[in-house]
Formats: structure tokens, C-alpha cells, sequence
């Protein structure tokens, strides 16, 4: 049960409208990294908790971003007070409110939602529960969560310095503070697992779980603790990186059907590929300068 209480978390305190930095702003009231994803993630995982202090912390966190959704929706609304009107009304000309919006993705803002907040990113994207990444392990879902706290402070940072607006940066240097704070929080819920790694329950084999694939090779290749030292097995050599098992590298199906085998070999049959010929095609039919070399034509 939530009940509303008309006080904000934190005063808002908007020196003057803009409508081009409200949709800006969009991106933590309905992007990927904004406040409604956070209270969705933390609260469906809450309801699926089993420990009673974790579910207890992802509620009151949730809760929060629920409040910290207020306070970024209210910042959106105050930037767009005088425009929200002025468009309402028809109190604007065409090239007026372009000007008004800088010919900025608000536009759509405007025409759609009236100037009021939406539940869309700075680009008008809606919002999506494809941004709620939980997998039900506490282990992989509190590591996701510090990710996606760490995502959002930068984009608070980074709306920080699109504004000069003494009272935005106060509200936005709150925000990004308190998804700190989360960060911290989720830190110790996950250590307070032991083990924690890594997550689920089978372990690893520990046949693999020590090597580390030098794949990318070439100018550029570097040893640091996450490829070097007795706590690794380096593979280098590119025949052994491939095989692993031991076994011959290649794919198969142990048994097939009568009907199985038979329908794949006429599969097989009917798509072979016909090397001894070389018909034209459409793209040798119809080129013209810069197509390269056709049918007929020395590559250069």
C-alpha cells in the first residue's frame, strides 16, 4: 500500500523555463538509466525476494526512486511552465516555437504530451519494462543494480553540466548523490551473501574457470592482474584455443532418424551450391561505374 505525501523529497527551483533542457531531462523520467526503470527493477525484485532485509531494502529503495521520479517529473514540468501555455493556447507562431524549442526533439514533446512530462527519453523513445534486467539470482541482480546506479549518477553528471540553472544543479546534485548512497547500499546487501561468487548455484568447472583466452592479439596487448599472474592460466597458442575438450572442435548430432537422415540429405542435395557455374546476376545486369569488376571484367 503507497500513500502520497504533496511534499517533494527534495524543494525544486527552477530560475526559468526551457523547454529544450526539459526534454533533456527526459532521459531520467523515462530513458534506460532514469528513475522509473530503477523503482521497477528494485521493486519487482523486492516482491520476489525470499531474505526478509533485502526485501526490505529493495522496497524502501524502490520507494524512493518512486520519489526521486516526482522530483526529476516536477523539474520537466517547471522547465516548461509559460511554453506549455503559450503552445496551448495557440499564443505561438510556427516559426516562434520553433525557436521557442530550438527545433530540438521537444517539438514532439510538445505536440504529444502538452509540454508535461512523459514517460519517453530525450529522444522520444517510450519508456520499456525491457529496461527491468533482473534475473531472480540476489547475487547477479544486486551487481546489476550497482551497474545501473553507477549508469544513472553519470547521467545526472552529465545533465549537471548542460545547465546553468543554480536550482536544477542543486535538485540534479541530490539525485546523483542518493544513487551513491544506493550503490553503497547494495554493496553491502550483496557481501552480506558469502559466497556471492559467483552467482546461482552450480559452481564453475574448474577445468576452465582459470584460463584467460589471449584472443585479440597484435599491437596494443597488455598484462594486468585480469590476465596475468598464478591465478591464471594464459592460452595464447591460437591451435589450443580452440578444443578445449580435448576433442576435435567440430559439431554434431549424435543420432538421426530414418526419416531425419533422409529429409536432410534432400535438403542438402536440393541447396548444394553449383561450383562449376558462374550465371550473371542482377547486380552484374544492371552495374554501372563504382560496382567493381562483373562478369566477364579482370579485378583489378
Amino acid at each position: 500500500m503507497f500513500m502520497h505525501n504533496k511534499r517533494l523529497m527534495y524543494t525544486v527551483r527552477v530560475e526559468r523555463p526551457d523547454p529544450v533542457l526539459a526534454t533533456l531531462m527526459l532521459e531520467q523520467f523515462g530513458g534506460p538509466q532514469g528513475e522509473l526503470a530503477a523503482a521497477m527493477r528494485y521493486f519487482t525484485q523486492g516482491l520476489g525476494e525470499e531474505d526478509a532485509g533485502r526485501k526490505d531494502l529493495l522496497l524502501d529503495i524502490a520507494t524512493e526512486e518512486m520519489s526521486h521520479l516526482e522530483i526529476i517529473g516536477s523539474v520537466i514540468a517547471m522547465l516548461n511552465k509559460g511554453a506549455k501555455g503559450e503552445l496551448a493556447e495557440g499564443m505561438v507562431e510556427a516559426m516562434e516555437m520553433r525557436n521557442l524549442t530550438q527545433n530540438s526533439t521537444s517539438h514532439t514533446e510538445s505536440i504529444l504530451y502538452g509540454g508535461g512530462p512523459a514517460l519517453v527519453n530525450s529522444s522520444g523513445v517510450p519508456w520499456t519494462a525491457a529496461y527491468v534486467d533482473s534475473i531472480g539470482d540476489p547475487t547477479a541482480d544486486f551487481r546489476s543494480n550497482i551497474a545501473a546506479e553507477a549508469r544513472a549518477k553519470l547521467v545526472y553528471e552529465r545533465l549537471i553540466n548542460l545547465t546553468d540553472d543554480p536550482g536544477i544543479k542543486d535538485a540534479l546534485r541530490f539525485l546523483m548523490t542518493r544513487e551513491v548512497a544506493h550503490q553503497k547500499a547494495f554493496e553491502k546487501a550483496l557481501y552480506s551473501i558469502q559466497p556471492n561468487f559467483p552467482p546461482g548455484k552450480l559452481p564453475g568447472d574448474p577445468e576452465f574457470t582459470d584460463l584467460y583466452m589471449d584472443m585479440s592479439q597484435g599491437e596494443g596487448d597488455l598484462q594486468g592482474p585480469w590476465n596475468s599472474g598464478p591465478q591464471w592460466v594464459v592460452i595464447s597458442d591460437r591451435d589450443q584455443q580452440a578444443a578445449l575438450d580435448g576433442g576435435d572442435g567440430s559439431a554434431s548430432v549424435a543420432s538421426l532418424t530414418a526419416s531425419q537422415s533422409a529429409a536432410q540429405e534432400a535438403l542438402a542435395l536440393r541447396t548444394a551450391s553449383q561450383l562449376d557455374g558462374d550465371p550473371p546476376t542482377g547486380v552484374e545486369l544492371g552495374a554501372g561505374p563504382g560496382a567493381g569488376a562483373v562478369k566477364g571484367d579482370t579485378a583489378l
